[in-house]
Order: structure tokens, then C-alpha cells, then sequence
């Protein structure tokens, strides 16, 4: 089903080297791959002297070294944070100690729901529960440095409290795991949301930036165009579980033998939790019916029967 969406997998950034990626952002790569991270978390540096740092990421001293290494001789005034998995986040308190910068994101990390009678956070080993930002931003404020000005927008979906940074003097936009040229990301509940996410994708459908800066990988470019086959492809995901459904009541590890043709087998599990988040939509809206609210070890009929 990836087909449908126009991946460029082209990436040869080697880790802990600053390179210019456009005018005014150079990007380093910490040296974290998996198959949740691509090649790894990439970090980046908005401007020149008295610069800003998007995502300084995870909590690995050689990362951290290389990224202030490749500030040496500037001041760093800002350092935003698309949101709190621990492959984004947890970098910034060695970074905030070395350079005493404003810390600034959407907020601390929480679900994107009230969790069910017995639930907890599905990927807590995953969140950076620790992080809190010195100044929370909401939708549309507006964050000015030496020679750029961030609008912040808040994203939604992959976590709560994802948001993304539009680079105004670059057109541009930083968006951390919302939207990456090489992948679609987990939405996993209740951490993530669907509805959330399908939203913020509307969102950025209706923005102007061209190109994307994310979280892993390479640029995106033609990003409105896209961003729409973003939405197309988790519309023909829904279709595809309705349409196995339609055959029949469904476990999630039943719909994802049928929808994830040829998954690596080590995204199983990330897999059944995007499936979750799907029904979970489906269920709100009246699609799907379960005993009880959606959950992992549900079963799933369709809505009526």
C-alpha cells in the first residue's frame, strides 16, 4: 500500500558531520538508526551567530558533542522540540546546561486520550516523560532570532503534543515526524490519535511551504502535493480494513496479516497500534463496533452488525 505515496529514500548524511541543507539550516544526524528512526534523528541549526536548534535529540553524548561542536564561536539563544519520544527530546538538558537557550515546544508529553480501565501509555519506554519546556507555544505564535522568525503549528497525532515550525525567511517548514519523505509515521493510542493526525494533516495541506525539513530522513519536497497522498494513503487504509471487515468479524492481528503486506516483521507490534488508532477513528464515527472501547485484544465488526 506504500506505493501509493511518492517516498524518496535518498539519504547520505554520515552522523555527527554539519552540513548546510538550505540557506540558513545546517543539519546533523545523531547515529541512532532503526526502523522507527531510518538512519536516525536528525537535529538542526536555524541561522548564523546567535542561531536556534530544532530537536536536539537523543540523550547520546557524541550527538550532543557534535552538536555543539558544529555551534562553537555562536549563541544559542532557542531550542525547539517537535515533541517528546526519546529519540527527539532528551538531549536537551546537556544542551540547555552548555548554552543556557530557551527551551520551547507545544508541552510536556501526555495522551492524546483518558486512558481505558487498566491502560498505560503503550510506548512509555518510548516517551520522554521528563521533558518540560521553559516557555509552551501555542498555534500561531509567533518566535523571532537573529535573522529568522518560527511560526509554531501545532501537529497533533504521531503524540499530542507534536508540533511543527514553520521557518519564515526560508519557507519552510521543521516537521518532525508528521510528515517524512522516506516513511509514514507510527500513530500509536493512546500516545497518538488518528482523528488528531488526519487533521493536522488537513491542516498542512492548506499551507504554502514547499519543502519539509522532518525528524528523519531527507527533505520533502512538492510538500502540499505530498502531504495529500499522505491523506489518500490512510483513507485506502481505512477502506482496506472496512473492506476485511466486511468479510467478517476481525482481531487486529487478523486485519494486520491482511492490510500489511510483507511488514518487517520487527513493526508487528507498531503495526497492530496504528491498526488500533484506525479503529479507534472508526469506531467514533460509527464504522466499527466493539465490546467495550477499542482496544488491542479487541475484536471489530463492522458498524450494524
Amino acid at each position: 500500500m506504500s506505493d501509493d505515496i511518492p517516498f524518496d529514500r535518498t539519504f547520505e548524511l554520515a552522523p555527527g558531520r554539519a552540513e548546510e541543507v538550505v540557506p540558513g539550516v545546517r543539519r546533523l544526524l545523531a547515529n541512532n538508526p532503526s526502523p522507527f528512526t531510518y538512519k536516525g534523528t536528525v537535529s538542526y541549526i536555524i541561522g548564523r551567530g546567535r542561531v536556534a536548534i530544532v530537536d536536539p535529540g537523543p540523550d547520546d553524548a557524541a550527538h550532543v558533542a557534535a552538536l555543539l561542536e558544529a555551534v562553537r564561536g555562536e549563541t544559542v539563544t532557542h531550542i525547539f522540540v517537535t515533541h517528546t519520544h526519546r529519540d527527539h527530546s532528551p538531549a536537551v538538558p546537556r544542551v540547555k546546561a552548555a548554552t543556557g537557550a530557551t527551551v520551547l515546544a507545544e508541552g510536556p508529553h501526555r495522551a492524546a486520550r483518558p486512558l481505558n480501565v487498566g491502560e498505560a501509555p503503550r510506548l512509555e519506554a518510548s516517551n520522554d516523560t521528563d521533558f518540560r519546556p521553559g516557555r509552551a507555544l501555542a498555534d500561531g505564535e509567533v518566535v523571532t532570532g537573529a535573522g529568522w522568525t518560527i511560526e509554531a503549528v501545532t501537529t497533533p497525532g504521531h503524540t499530542a503534543n507534536h508540533m511543527a515550525f514553520a521557518f519564515k525567511e526560508a519557507n519552510l517548514l521543521f516537521s518532525g515526524d508528521h510528515v517524512m519523505a522516506w516513511s509514514t509515521p507510527v500513530v500509536a493510542p493512546p500516545d497518538g490519535s488518528m482523528s488528531d493526525y488526519m487533521a493536522s494533516l488537513d491542516k498542512l495541506a492548506r499551507r504554502s511551504e514547499p519543502i519539509y525539513l522532518p525528524g528523519h530522513g531527507g527533505a520533502v519536497r512538492n510538500a502540499p502535493r505530498f502531504v495529500r497522498h499522505y491523506i489518500e494513503h490512510r483513507k485506502a487504509r481505512e477502506a482496506s480494513i472496512l473492506r476485511r471487515l466486511g468479510k467478517g468479524a476481525a482481531d487486529i492481528p487478523t486485519l494486520v496479516r491482511a492490510i500489511y503486506i510483507g511488514l518487517d516483521p520487527r513493526l508487528t507490534k507498531a503495526a497492530g497500534l496504528s491498526a488500533l488508532a484506525d479503529l479507534e477513528d472508526l469506531a467514533a464515527r460509527g464504522l466499527v463496533t466493539t465490546d467495550g472501547p477499542p482496544s488491542i485484544g479487541g475484536t471489530y465488526r463492522l458498524g450494524g452488525e
